[in-house]
């Protein structure tokens, strides 16, 4: 009771991972969030980072990165 009364993720538990667009976006080092971003597997998380970072950091080189992996996951649903 009081653990879960806590949370507020959810949002289809922020696309299964359990991460926040502020969690995935939210350090500088470069290596985890191409990891971050690698780990997006669909297309609502990645629409919510890409609003996270244009409402909270605009930085445009992740913004070209959140780009990339839209391309990638649009071309994984066509095939």
């Amino acid at each position: 009771m009081g653990d879960d009364a806590d949370r507020t993720p959810s949002r289809e538990e922020n696309s299964r991972s359990g991460l926040t667009p502020k969690q995935r976006l939210g350090t500088a080092n470069p290596r985890l969030l191409d990891a971050c971003i690698a780990t997006i597997h669909d297309l609502e998380t990645l629409q919510e980072c890409v609003a996270y970072e244009n409402q909270h950091e605009q930085r445009v080189p992740i913004l070209e990165m959140l780009a990339r992996r839209a391309e990638e996951l649009r071309e994984e649903d066509e095939s």
